[in-house]
C-alpha cells in the first residue's frame, strides 16, 4: 500500500503518548516534541496562494492530488519562567525538569476563542508551568504568540481552600496535568454566540483547578479560575474529558476522569447550564454556569502501579468508554446503562516484531474504527492491538475467524510501513518506537510518529542526531460504499455550528477523493449526495425592531447579531460543506462534462448560501433603519440591489425593495456620496457595480471585491480564505493603521465596520482567513 506522507522529523520527543499528536478542531495536527509544538495542516481542501511546505509520498502512484502539509510552530521559551525555590524552601516543591526545560504536554481549546475565531493551545512545560498560545496573522504558516502565563497569574490568587502555607500554595500552582474540555452541543437555532469550554489543570497538590477563557478588547483573551476542587494528597498526572451530552434542552453534562500519582482513577462530574441573561437588544444574551461534584467512588483503586494513558473514547449509540492503561492492561470503563457496563481488562500479548517488542511498553495512541466497532491501541514498541466488539463485549479476539484486522496483522502492516520508510532496510534488532498515533480520517487511515534504533548496540545517540518519522499511510482499502456512507453521515450531523472548520470535518473525505485512484466512479454519486439543497431556516431569522436610535449598545449588540445569524444556522452549515465538496469534486474532475456538472451542483449551493446571507443582511437592516445615517446608505442600497437581482427568491426581493423605502423616506439620500459607483482606484473612473465578485473600470483595470461588504479592495489590508481564496477586508480593530482612513470611503459605515468585526470566517465556504501582508 502506498504512504501518503512520510516526513523526516529532526528533533527529540520526551515520552511516549496518545496526546503526542492529536487534532484541533482547525483541522490541524499538533506533534508535541521535546522544545517545540509541531502545527502541520494537511492541504486537502485548502487553496491557498502559497504551495505546501511538505509533499513526501512513497509509492503513492494512484493520488490524483498527493497529500501536503503546511508546516509552522510554537517554540516555548528554554529558560524557566518561574524559579520554585525563590518562593519555597520545601524539598515537596524542587522540579527537576527545571534544569532541562522540556515541553510535555499540549491541550487544544474549541475553535473561536480568540478575536480571530482561532483555537488556543495550552502548552505544559517541565518546570510544571502553563502558557496559552494563539496564532497572530496565520495560522498555517505563521508566528504563535503566547497571549498569558497561567502560572503566573495562578500564583497572584489567593487560596481559596482555606489557609495555606507557602509549601502547599506552590504545589497546587505547580501544573502536572491539562485537560481542555469541548463545547457542548446547544439544541437552539440560531446557535448562540458562547463559549461554554472549560480548561482544567491537574496539580502536585492533588487539585484540580477550573478555567474560562475570555476575550478581551486590548488582548487575544485569558483565562480565569471559576472552581478548584481537592481530590488527594498525590500528583494529578492525567486528565479526560468525556464529551458532553444533554441532560435536558439546557442542562449538559461531562465526566472529568483523572489519574493519581499512586494508580488511582477517579470521576468528576461536570455540570452546565445555559441561562439567558437578556432577550431585550438585537439577539439574547446567554452565559453558562457550571457545577462540580467529585464522585466518591473511583473506578480504580491505588495500587502503586502508574496509569500511562487516560482517554475517553466516543462510541455512536450508547455512552462514551473510558480507556486507562498499566503497563502490560488495557482497562475499560463506562457508566450504564450501555450494552456493558462497569469495568474491563484485558491484558495485552506481545507481538514479537524485533528484539524489543514487549507487552509492558507504554500505550501511545487510539484509533477507533466504528464501522468495524474495533479499537486500535498503539504501543511504543511499534506494535498494534486490536479489541474487537469493543461498544458490545470487548476482547482481542476478532468476531469472525476470518477477521483480517487482527492485532498480528496490523502489527505486520506497521513494520511493512517502517520496512517501506528505510531506504536502507530492516532487521530484527531495529525498533521503529512509536511515540504517537492519531487517526487521519476515522477510518483506515493513521497518522503516527517513531523513531528507529536499535536497543542491543547499547549506544548513546546525543539529542542532534535524533530522526522521527512521521507517516500517514491506509491499513486497509475503503470500498465506494463506505466513502460514500461517511460522506452522507456528515452531511446529515447536526453538529454544534460555530465549531470545526470544514476542511477538519471534510479531510477524511477529501483524502479519499483525491487518494484513492477511483475518483471517475465516485463523482457521479457524489453528485447526487450533493443534488438536493437543505431547508432554508433563514426564512425563520428573527431580528427585533430597534427604537432606541445609534448607540454604542447597539454597535455590540449588531455586531454580536450578525455573528450569531451568520455562523448559527445548521442549513447554513451544511450548505457550505457541500459547496467544498462540490468544490474539490470540480478540480479533480478530468471530464468537461463532469466537471461542468459539478459546477452546476456548486453554483446551487453558492445561489443558496448567497440568498440566505442576504436576506440575514436585510433584516437586520430593517431592524435598525432608525439608526441608520446618511454614510450608511451605500452599503445599504448594495445590499437592496444584490436582493432585485433575476433569480432571488421573490419574498427576499420583497423585503429589500420595503427595506429601500423606508431609507428613502427616513433619509435624504446624496447620490453623489451615496451611489452604488465607486471610482477606480487607478485612473479614478466610475466602477458600476455589476459583478460582486469582480470590479473593472471602463479603462480595463480590474480588482477584487471584498466577500464581505463587496466593496473594492485597493488596500493590502485584506485577509484571504484558506478554503475558497475569496478576499475581505481586515477588520478595524486587527489593522496595523491607528485610524480607518485605509478603508474605502463607502466603508467607514459604523455598520460596516461591526460586520467585517463579526465576519470571522468566510461567509460562502465557513473556513477561516488568514493575513498574508
Amino acid at each position: 500500500p502506498p504512504i501518503y506522507t512520510a516526513l523526516s522529523v529532526p528533533t527529540v520527543l520526551t515520552h511516549p503518548s496518545p496526546r503526542c499528536l492529536q487534532w484541533s478542531e482547525e483541522g490541524q495536527l499538533c506533534l508535541v516534541t521535546k522544545y517545540a509544538v509541531h502545527i502541520l495542516t494537511p492541504d486537502h481542501g485548502v487553496n491557498f496562494n502559497t504551495p505546501a511546505d511538505i509533499k513526501s509520498p512513497i509509492g503513492d502512484e494512484q493520488s490524483d492530488k498527493p497529500l501536503g502539509w503546511y508546516r509552522t510552530m510554537i517554540e516555548t521559551t528554554r529558560g524557566q519562567t518561574h524559579t520554585w525555590p525563590n518562593l519555597s524552601q520545601g524539598w515537596g516543591s524542587l522540579s527537576l525538569g527545571s534544569l532541562d526545560l522540556s515541553i510535555r504536554a499540549v491541550a487544544c481549546s474549541p475553535r473561536g476563542l480568540t478575536s480571530r475565531g482561532r483555537c488556543v493551545f495550552a502548552v505544559l512545560n517541565s518546570n510544571m508551568e502553563v502558557s496559552l498560545w494563539a496564532a497572530a496573522k496565520n495560522h498555517l504558516k505563521g508566528e504563535w504568540l503566547n497571549i498569558q502565563d497561567v502560572t503566573a497569574y495562578l500564583l497572584n490568587l489567593p487560596a481559596s481552600i482555606g489557609k495555606l502555607d507557602e509549601g502547599t500554595r506552590v504545589l497546587r500552582t505547580q501544573t502536572t496535568s491539562i485537560a481542555w474540555s469541548g463545547q457542548p452541543d446547544c439544541d437552539m437555532s440560531p446557535v448562540p454566540l458562547l463559549d461554554a469550554s472549560i480548561l482544567a489543570l491537574g496539580s502536585r497538590a492533588g487539585t484540580i483547578m477550573f478555567f474560562r477563557f475570555a476575550c478581551n478588547s486590548h488582548s487575544e483573551g485569558s483565562v480565569s479560575v471559576i472552581h478548584e476542587l481537592k481530590l488527594s494528597e498525590q500528583w494529578i498526572t492525567h486528565l479526560a474529558w468525556s464529551p458532553w451530552y444533554a441532560t435536558s434542552a439546557a442542562n449538559h453534562e461531562s465526566l472529568l476522569a483523572y489519574s493519581m500519582a499512586g494508580g488511582g482513577v477517579g470521576l468528576v462530574r461536570v455540570s452546565q447550564t445555559i441561562r439567558t441573561l437578556s432577550v431585550e437588544g438585537l439577539v439574547p444574551t446567554y452565559t453558562s454556569e457550571a457545577t462540580f461534584e467529585l464522585r466518591s467512588d473511583l473506578i480504580c483503586e491505588p495500587d502503586k502501579c502508574a496509569i500511562t494513558s487516560l482517554e475517553w473514547i466516543p462510541v455512536a449509540g450508547r455512552n462514551p468508554i473510558l480507556v486507562y492503561s498499566k503497563p502490560g492492561i488495557i482497562h475499560l470503563w463506562s457508566w450504564p446503562p450501555s450494552q456493558w457496563h462497569g469495568t474491563r481488562a484485558l491484558r495485552i500479548e506481545t507481538q514479537k516484531l524485533s528484539i524489543g517488542s514487549a507487552a509492558f511498553s507504554s500505550v501511545s495512541g487510539f484509533s477507533y474504527v466504528n464501522e468495524m466497532d474495533i479499537l486500535i491501541v498503539a504501543l511504543f514498541d511499534g506494535s498494534l492491538h486490536a479489541i474487537h466488539n469493543f461498544s458490545l463485549d470487548p476482547s482481542w479476539l476478532p468476531q469472525s475467524p476470518k477477521g483480517h484486522l487482527t492485532s498480528s496483522a496490523l502489527s505486520h502492516t506497521s513494520r511493512a510501513f517502517f520496512a517501506q520508510a528505510t531506504p536502507t532496510g530492516i532487521d530484527f534488532t531495529q525498533v521503529n518506537r512509536i511515540s504517537g498515533l492519531v487517526s487521519y480520517d476515522l477510518h483506515s487511515c493513521l497518522t503516527w510518529i517513531y523513531e528507529s534504533l536499535k536497543p542491543s548496540d547499547f549506544s548513546y545517540k546525543h539529542e542532534a542526531k535524533h530522526e522521527y518519522m512521521l507517516l500517514t499511510a491506509p491499513f486497509w482499502p475503503l470500498d465506494d460504499e463506505t466513502i460514500l456512507r461517511a460522506a452522507k453521515e456528515t452531511l446529515a450531523e447536526r453538529h454544534h455550528v460555530t465549531r470545526n472548520l470544514p476542511v477538519h470535518r471534510l479531510r477524511s473525505l477529501f483524502l479519499h477523493l483525491c487518494n484513492t485512484g477511483r475518483f471517475a466512479e465516485l463523482c457521479p454519486r457524489m453528485l447526487e449526495l450533493l443534488n438536493p439543497v437543505p431547508a432554508d431556516d433563514s426564512a425563520a431569522v428573527i431580528v427585533p425592531t430597534w427604537s432606541q436610535g445609534f448607540s454604542e449598545e447597539l454597535r455590540l449588540q449588531l455586531r454580536r447579531s450578525f455573528s450569531t445569524h451568520l455562523f448559527g444556522w445548521n442549513d447554513l452549515r451544511l450548505l457550505r460543506l457541500r459547496l467544498s465538496i462540490a468544490d474539490m469534486c470540480w478540480k479533480l474532475c478530468k471530464d468537461t462534462q463532469t466537471q461542468a456538472n459539478c459546477g452546476q451542483v456548486a453554483q446551487n449551493q453558492l445561489n443558496g448560501i448567497s440568498h440566505r446571507i442576504l436576506r440575514i443582511f436585510v433584516r437586520h437592516l430593517t431592524a435598525i433603519v432608525t439608526a441608520l445615517a446618511p454614510s450608511d446608505v451605500s452599503f445599504v442600497l448594495r445590499i437592496v440591489v444584490q436582493s432585485l437581482l433575476p433569480g432571488s427568491p421573490l419574498d427576499l426581493s420583497s423585503e429589500a425593495q420595503a427595506l429601500s423605502d423606508k431609507v428613502s423616506a427616513g433619509i435624504t439620500i446624496d447620490p453623489t456620496t451615496a451611489g452604488l459607483h465607486e471610482l477606480c482606484p487607478a485612473c479614478h473612473t466610475e466602477v458600476p457595480l455589476q459583478d460582486i465578485t469582480q470590479a473593472t473600470c471602463p479603462n480595463g483595470h480590474s480588482w477584487a471585491r471584498c466577500s464581505v461588504t463587496s466593496f473594492i479592495l485597493s488596500t493590502s489590508l485584506v485577509r484571504t480564505c484558506i478554503g475558497c481564496s475569496r478576499k475581505a477586508l481586515l477588520p478595524v480593530s486587527q489593522a496595523s493603521v491607528a485610524d480607518d482612513s485605509w478603508l474605502p470611503i463607502p466603508a467607514r459605515s459604523w455598520i460596516v465596520k461591526e460586520l467585517l468585526e463579526a465576519v470571522q470566517c468566510c461567509l460562502f465556504c465557513g473556513n477561516s482567513f488568514v493575513v498574508i501582508v
